[in-house]
């Protein structure tokens, strides 16, 4: 029955379905702006394709390691914030309240980490591929191993990235998904393909401004329409949303200030430090000071979106404090709250519907090009040169290349149907295949750059035990919340002040990953464990992968002395005795592993690492 929220018939007022076809107004100029990013982001494809070649390998996938760094600090911050943070952290505050936001201090923490262990490392070596450092360390298995779990993570995460923004270009304009997402996707296939990293940089930069833009013209607009940042902060504090975490050491409580610091760390650190799709960016700058300078812009950057979301997400409350548009179902899905907040304060002004659309689109944009890129260096570098002993030509590289680039983007464009027909379960077991792929994937670098006498079979066995142990967490955990045993506790909200009619029902649990694991199970206790906080999961996997890789090492032994320090962390290499200067000796050992032993008569004996003596290889 139609009814009001005090339960009377309301035949006299709109329907929801009224509200949401009047907020509808995305009109000639939205679409014209909408469409100018993308052909934008087009001609820079064009311009680095045909204009300014990328030509050969280095300059393909790394822009020929001498790109500027502030781009690339921009390329950063677009290719780690994507569309899903831009509408999923509003979200976050608005159902759980403002918490989440001190895993700012654990972004910050993970700059000096970043900085201080692995960026000199990966760096140093001058890497193509982040996976070519595991061969070095400990054997072909590794690498084959970490490129794997990569793939996985990609390869589910993407059409997610893709879905989300088309599902926010639909409640803004009507318009069906699988229509804007093929010819959003075209454009990003082609500018990826054509101009390679650098296309994928500068496109970055382009899009990380309009992100910026489109958030705060939201804020701003939104703040000064409600009365002012007092009635948001007023309104906030009213309902128990602006708070400060809780102290309490339970794993099991969602949000602690010690997961959100030490959880959040690690599960960022995973992204930040040992993801191709960052590396890959660092590895573009001439030296270690020009990355480390890239890495605190990012840090700078990821702190103030947190917060302009963090804030959006407050003012989303204040806007329908009196009307939840999740319970009404104006919004029909959790993502779409802030596109209902942008249609409500910018729906009527011409233009400016189509620069939030093309802000998020902008941060779905740059992930999915950095994701394609980055796939491009793995398939090339660990699927298949590492298993060729002669050398491709140019243009053979050029073309697998490409058509890396190519198949995967038709193949995650495809799979947003399968996203689209599971709904919210989809949504959830991908996050937890993330999660089940990070903490083996930090576990294994870890180890390589921290521990001298970690082995290669403790590794590919630690490395195997937190892939295991992840998925069985986190696929049971997702079972448990499918039948309801595991529910999560929101902040309240009203649908006293409505002003239009809509079908009573109760205010159902939002599709949140696995982070939303709370108290109060339903016909049965789970198991303890399998209500794990989401931000302890790296830190879970991360720990089972190097405490079982440090007990079979233990066990099978390593000879530290032939490990060369150029592997380890800077702080590491004062105490292993130094056979050569490392970037030397890695240069030469790269040179072997990807053109196999030179042709002038040369000779090379190498352990499975490569690190016995090298004898007149030519230097890169």
């Amino acid at each position: 029955m139609t009814m009001s929220s005090s339960g009377e018939l309301t035949a006299d007022m709109p329907s929801v379905d009224d509200v949401i076809d009047s907020l509808r107004n995305f009109g000639l100029a939205d679409y014209g702006v909408f469409v100018s990013m993308l052909l934008g982001c087009g001609c820079i494809g064009v311009y680095f394709g045909f204009v300014k070649r990328s030509r050969g390998e280095a300059e393909y996938l790394v822009g020929g390691r001498n790109m500027k760094t502030f781009p690339v600090s921009m390329s950063l911050i677009a290719s780690f914030i994507s569309g899903i943070s831009l509408l999923g952290m509003p979200t976050e505050i608005y159902v759980h309240g403002t918490s989440y936001l001190c895993i700012g201090l654990g972004v910050v923490i993970v700059g000096f980490i970043m900085s201080g262990v692995y960026l000199p490392v990966f760096h140093d070596l001058r890497l193509t591929s982040t996976y070519e450092y595991l061969e070095l360390r400990f054997d072909r298995r590794i690498r084959i191993l970490g490129s794997l779990l990569f793939a996985i993570g990609i390869i589910t995460w993407l059409p997610i990235v893709i879905y989300v923004p088309a599902l926010a270009f639909n409640q803004v304009t009507g318009v069906n998904i699988h229509v804007v997402t093929p010819f959003v996707c075209i454009v990003c296939i082609f500018y990826t393909c054509m101009g390679g990293l650098r296309a994928v940089v500068w496109t970055d930069f382009v899009q990380t401004f309009i992100m910026f833009g489109a958030m705060l013209l939201i804020v701003v607009k939104g703040t000064a329409d409600l009365g002012g940042l007092s009635v948001v902060i007023r309104r906030n504090l009213d309902s128990g949303r602006l708070e400060i975490p809780t102290a309490d050491w339970s794993p099991l409580t969602r949000h602690t200030i010690w997961s959100l610091v030490l959880g959040g760390c690690v599960h960022w650190l995973q992204i930040a430090a040992i993801n191709q799709n960052m590396i890959q960016r660092y590895l573009s700058l001439p030296t270690v000071a020009h990355a480390k300078r890239a890495l605190w812009s990012f840090i700078i950057g990821v702190l103030i979106l947190i917060g302009i979301c963090g804030y959006a997400g407050m003012l989303v409350y204040a806007w329908y404090h009196e009307c939840d548009p999740l319970t009404t179902k104006l919004a029909r899905a959790k993502d779409q709250l802030l596109p209902l907040l942008m249609m409500n304060i910018l729906g009527d002004v011409p233009g400016m519907p189509g620069l939030f659309v093309a802000g998020v689109f902008s941060a779905a944009l740059s992930s999915l090009s950095t994701g394609l890129n980055s796939m491009a260096a793995v398939v090339l570098e660990d699927f298949i040169k590492s298993f060729r002993k002669t050398p491709f030509s140019p243009k053979t590289v050029d073309i697998l290349m490409k058509l890396t680039v190519l198949i995967l983007g038709v193949a995650c464009t495809g799979l947003v149907f399968v996203v689209e027909k599971t709904g919210s379960h989809v949504l959830q077991l991908s996050m937890s295949l993330g999660a089940i792929t990070s903490g083996p994937s930090l576990g294994i670098f870890s180890m390589g750059v921290l521990v001298p006498w970690i082995n290669a079979n403790g590794a590919l066995i630690g490395g195997l035990s937190g892939l295991a142990f992840m998925g069985w967490i986190s696929l049971s955990a997702e079972a448990a919340i499918a039948s309801g045993k595991i529910r999560f506790d929101e902040k309240p909200v009203s649908t006293e002040g409505c002003t239009y009619s809509f079908q009573k029902s109760e205010n159902l649990l939002l599709m949140l990953p696995p982070e939303t694991l709370l108290n109060d199970p339903v016909e049965g206790e789970p198991m303890v464990i399998y209500r794990l906080s989401y931000l302890w999961y790296t830190v879970a996997g991360t720990l089972v992968t190097m405490c079982v890789g440090l007990l079979v090492s233990f066990v099978s032994s390593e000879n530290v002395d032939k490990l060369d320090p150029a592997l380890m962390a800077p702080f590491i290499r004062k105490y292993l005795r130094r056979q050569r200067p490392p970037q030397q000796q890695q240069q030469q050992q790269l040179q072997v592993m990807r053109l196999g032993p030179a042709k002038t008569g040369s000779a090379s004996t190498m352990d499975r690492g490569g690190r016995e003596s090298i004898r007149e290889v030519p230097t890169l």
